[in-house]
């Protein structure tokens, strides 16, 4: 049951029409309720009669006169019947000036209304003065026309107040205004300029309100909950240094010109879902949460964001937009800082997106933005985004974790959320991987390998190779892993490079396993490769008979292994020689057996491959 203080009585039934001026074609005539003990309503009375009922009025007194058709004079002398002598201002009970017509100025300046105010349907054809007025109980002027200047300037609404579907055909002015209770503005029309300057808002509702003017709602504070869904901004809509202590919603709303949003300043949600900007838009927040899903863009926009978790998911954009983290608090054309005091108890200022899914991020420029817990997959043209300053990642958990017996660690690189929820969900994931990724959904390596693709053309297209690196680790790895796409055949072959040289992107793993090669092969070469002695050539003489020719024969006995003293200093300079030309496709020279043959080419293979990964690992990481 909603709150008596805060929702509308039930309009009253009908009531006694005065039926002055009847005629056959207007056979009601004049729709005033009669005035108390008479048959015709306060315009219509005799002077006299007219005169003794103003004379019975007394301050505080309450009034009804719905369907009245004031003229200026008339509603002065009932105001004036109404003044405080204390204060010099008006001072009503409750007043029902329901479907009243007031043809001339109406001056309720510094009135004071201590029941409810009845305003709804009310027609002003002049000024319509409520500067500095209060209303104790709650204010409707629900489906009223201002044809004239609507002053509402330093306001008060103590309770609810209603304007749904009133028009104000002329400027609105509600600066200072404060709105205690619920506000509601849904359907209204401003035709030309509204200015909410300095307002303040205890919950503020201006769904379906159409702004043909500019609509400015700069310094105005809006204590509860802002709806401003399914508004149109036909002019310049301006909210600088406004602030929401609540949420604030624009869904659906539609700026049709110019957007000035900000800076401003909001302790919650500040909703843009399926808003359209058809004019160019420049947006500064300091909020808490942004969300954009479905937001159609169609000029060029910025926005320069603070504290804000930003989701754009579906986000639709045809020229560019750019996404900014400010790092100091934003500043007012005098020079002075935006309060940010409702935001005191948040963390940091960091900008982070959740989410850029469903977008085409062909126009998109995000600066200094926290990307580590951000949504990537089904992004469009995702290798044409734009990343500028220090855009920050996630990364891979850190020290040492033990598998069962085997240690595991992980190389730090740049990952992205959803290969956080794909790891921490499969059963032999270690600790660290977060797995509570909002909104991940069961996306897998077949998914993410394009991602991380996307992302690193889009950083060698931006000359940072070095950055590249890690979304090229991150695409070999979900290749690696995926069971549905990848043949086994070449899941064995990046599995090696893998373990080799971290896809040729580790230097110091290749170098590790290229010191382990030459290490085995000096073992070998000092257990199996070393003859026993250097051959020494032998000449054998043959003297024919009978003759004086005589013939030598030079042979070499073939290299005998050694059965003892293997391991010698001697020896491993020996084999330290053999192994380090190898490395480097050149002979030794050495005379080695039949195994060290074998050995000495094996290596002339494998450490040469080893050593070039190693280069092109250091190559990566300083290529510019």
């Amino acid at each position: 049951m909603p709150h008596p203080s805060l929702e509308p009585s039930p309009t009253p039934p009908e009531w006694p029409h005065c039926g002055h001026g009847t005629t056959t074609d207007d056979p009601v005539g004049c729709r005033g309720i009669h005035a108390p003990g008479h048959t015709a309503c306060l315009a219509h009375l005799a002077d006299a009669d007219r005169d003794a009922y103003l004379a019975d009025l007394a301050p505080g007194a309450a009034i009804d006169h719905r369907g009245t058709s004031f003229t200026e004079p008339l509603l002065d002398a009932l105001l004036d019947a109404l003044l405080d002598p204390a204060t010099g201002h008006p001072r009503i009970g409750e007043a029902r000036f329901d479907s009243a017509t007031f043809r001339g100025d109406a001056r309720f300046v510094r009135a004071t209304f201590q029941g409810h105010a009845w305003f709804d349907s009310a027609t002003f054809q002049g000024l319509a003065w409520f500067d500095s007025a209060t209303v104790q109980g709650l204010a409707r002027f629900e489906s009223a026309s201002f044809q004239g200047y609507a002053h509402f300037d330093s306001a008060s609404f103590q309770g609810y107040a209603g304007f749904r579907s009133a028009t104000f055909h002329d400027l609105a002015w509600f600066d200072s205004a404060t709105f205690q209770g619920i506000t509601k503005f849904a359907s209204a029309t401003f035709e030309h300029l509204a200015q909410f300057y300095s307002a303040t808002f205890q919950g503020a509702f201006f769904v379906r309100a159409t702004f043909q003017g500019t609509a400015q709602f700069a310094s105005a504070t809006f204590q509860g909950h802002a709806s401003f869904g399914w508004a149109t901004f036909q002019g310049a809509a301006q909210f600088r240094s406004a602030v929401f202590e609540g949420d604030a919603g624009f869904e659906e709303a539609t700026f049709e010109r110019l957007v000035t949003l900000g800076p401003l300043v909001c302790a919650g949600r500040f909703v843009l879902s399926e808003a359209t900007f058809s004019g160019p838009a420049n947006l500064s927040f300091a909020a808490r949460r942004l969300e954009c899903l479905r937001t159609r863009w169609s000029s060029t926009a910025e926005l320069r964001l603070r504290y804000a978790t930003v989701d754009f998911a579906h986000a639709v954009f045809e020229y560019p937009l750019t996404i900014a983290a400010e790092a100091d608090p934003f500043v007012l054309p005098g020079g002075q800082p935006v309060d940010e005091q409702v935001l005191a108890d948040a963390p940091d200022a960091t900008v982070r997106m959740a989410s850029l899914r469903g977008v085409d991020a062909a126009h998109l420029v995000l600066a200094d933005v926290d990307l580590s817990r951000c949504l990537f997959a089904g992004t469009v043209h995702l290798d044409q985004v734009r990343l500028e300053g220090t855009c920050a990642f996630d990364t891979v958990p850190p020290r040492m974790h033990w598998r069962h017996w085997r240690p595991i660690r992980f190389t730090q690189r740049r990952t992205l959320a959803e290969e956080h929820r794909w790891r921490a969900s499969q059963a032999t994931a270690v600790r660290g991987w977060n797995v509570a990724v909002f909104g991940a959904g069961q996306v897998g390596p077949a998914q993410l390998a394009p991602v991380y693709r996307a992302l690193r053309k889009a950083f060698e297209d931006g000359k940072n190779e070095p950055g590249a690196a890690d979304f090229y680790y991150g695409e070999m790895e979900m290749r690696r892993h995926d069971r549905t796409g990848t043949a086994r055949a070449e899941r064995g072959l990046l599995h090696s490079y893998w373990v080799l040289s971290g896809y040729g992107l580790r230097a110091s793993r290749a170098l590790g396993w290229l010191a382990a090669a030459m290490l085995i092969t000096i073992v070998l070469l000092m257990g199996f490769g070393l003859p026993k002695d250097n051959p020494k050539q032998e000449a054998t003489g043959t003297v024919p008979p009978g003759g004086g020719k005589v013939t030598f024969e030079i042979d070499k006995a073939d290299p005998q292994n050694p059965t003892r003293n293997r391991f010698t200093g001697e020896r491993f300079e020996k084999a330290l020689n053999v192994t380090l030309n190898s490395v480097v496709f050149r002979s030794s020279g050495q005379d080695l057996t039949t195994a060290g043959t074998y050995i000495e080419m094996a290596s002339r293979v494998t450490e040469p491959v080893l050593l070039g990964l190693a280069v092109l690992a250091v190559r990566n990481r300083v290529k510019r």
